[in-house]
């Protein structure tokens, strides 16, 4: 689990304590101050960071039907899936036969982020550096295929990889081991929410001591086993056509698609980023906060809201400050209600732009929100916000204004990210600009309401 309840106060949901608890305030060059250098994406729509942004901007979805395996027995058909990743491309052999699919994404997406920051592992102290990964599903696909030989043709037909390769874990292990990275190391596991527990775990294992720390999350369970336990969980979508399948905070919602991939994250302090001569900073996570939500039937109200409300406190910031939300987006009506009051109870009716890139791409339990803070990153970069796809009836009641039909020109200089898993799982993430020699941005200000929301009006 990623963290523990610290009681019930009649106040609010119980905060999860661990990844992120810690001082806010202004950005600054010091070993607190956590910078992202780098950034690997494995997604449905994209392989590689610049090749998936670019879809996402052009609008391009990964949502496809299930073609590995007759999926026509199954109420749900479509998932967002990734149809070109050759593993042996990409990774050795050696590693083939040990490793999930899910772990050969997690790997590959690893060496990209390392190979986008410029940091060369051999160089660094092995000690210094740290895997902290989110996984909520594990080796679906080795484990499933090696149970089938246990029960077909008996135990010595097992592979020994499989002692290892169906664990939450393993994407932490291989990374730790391919690279020399002998820090502390770690999983969090809190199905979407897991993904942002991460990133606020590596930054608070730089402040114990690491000066890199590889992060975010990557997932893949599509055998028939993994898409009966995404059924499980609820909340999935069976519409048939894959552009109305996926409708967060539009009249049609009807549930999520599932899908798989994410995105892994360098993460260094920003004094051992400015003494390897780090080439490129995309920006610090400033702030992190999570929450529980409280028992059903306690009259309490969910713990989004008050996630945000910390994350923002722990960054130092006011909602005024934020430029951006990207939100968790269930599709579930009873879920967007819930987000959307949160959002309005935070920033206003119409109050700041809200963009859902995930409806290009499904819901990657605990890989979506590394890849919505990639996205995050990137827009404070190159000053645009990607849109929401096929959402063309928002629920007027929401009052949010999302971004739909194209992307919207806007400089960012502070994001929040949200997530929930499920079981009652709230986080939010900050990322901010970092400006030569000012730190992060302060004070941000945005263009009006009347100019930035005038198509979700009533």
């Amino acid at each position: 689990m990623s963290g523990v309840d610290t009681g019930g106060a009649a106040a609010g949901p119980a905060v999860r304590t661990g990844p992120a608890a810690g001082a806010g305030g202004a950005a600054g060059t010091g070993a607190d101050t956590a910078v992202v250098t780098g950034i690997g994406v494995a997604a449905p729509n994209g392989l590689g960071t610049e090749a998936w942004w670019a879809a996402t901007l052009r609008g391009e979805s990964g949502i496809r039907p299930i073609t590995r395996y007759d999926a026509t027995k199954y109420p749900v058909r479509l998932a967002g899936l990734i149809p070109d990743f050759d593993a042996a491309a990409h990774l050795p052999g050696r590693l083939l036969p040990q490793t999930d699919r899910v772990t050969r994404l997690a790997v590959a997406a690893a060496d990209w982020a390392l190979a986008d920051s410029g940091a060369d592992p051999a160089e660094l102290p092995e000690y210094g550096m740290s895997v902290v990964t989110s996984n909520a599903t594990g080796g679906f696909e080795f484990t499933h295929r090696e149970a089938r030989k246990l029960w077909t043709k008996g135990p010595q037909h097992v592979s020994v990889y499989e002692s290892f390769a169906w664990f939450y874990a393993a994407n932490t292990g291989q990374i730790s081991i391919r690279h020399g990275m002998r820090g502390p190391g770690s999983v969090l596991v809190a199905d979407q929410a897991g993904g942002l527990d991460a990133l606020g775990h590596a930054r608070r294992t730089l402040r114990g001591g690491s000066s890199l720390v590889v992060s975010g999350g990557v997932e893949s369970a599509f055998d028939p086993w993994g898409l009966v336990a995404h059924l499980s969980g609820g909340g999935v979508s069976t519409v048939a056509d894959p552009t109305r399948a996926y409708l967060p905070f539009d009249t049609g919602a009807a549930g999520h698609v599932p899908g798989e991939g994410g995105a892994v994250l360098i993460v260094e302090s920003a004094a051992a980023a400015a003494a390897r001569g780090a080439h490129q900073v995309y920006g610090e996570i400033a702030g992190y906060a999570a929450t529980f939500d409280p028992a059903p039937g306690s009259g309490r109200p969910p713990g989004l809201e008050r996630a945000a409300r910390l994350a923002l406190s722990d960054a130092g910031l006011a909602a005024g400050d934020i430029d951006v939300v990207f939100a968790d987006a269930a599709g579930v009506r009873e879920r967007d209600d819930a987000e959307a009051a949160a959002i309005e109870a935070l920033f206003g009716p119409y109050g700041v732009p809200v963009s859902v890139p995930k409806t290009l791409t499904g819901r990657l339990t605990g890989g979506g929100p590394p890849l919505d803070t990639a996205a995050a990153l990137l827009s404070v970069r190159d000053g645009v916000l990607p849109a929401a796809a096929h959402v063309t009836r928002p629920v007027p009641g929401h009052r949010l204004d999302l971004v739909r039909g194209e992307p919207r020109p806007l400089r960012v200089r502070a994001a929040l990210v949200l997530a929930r898993g499920h079981g009652g799982f709230n986080s939010a993430l900050v990322v901010r600009a970092v400006e030569p020699g000012r730190g992060a941005a302060r004070g941000t200000t945005r263009p009006s309401v009347r100019e930035t929301a005038r198509e979700d009006r009533p």
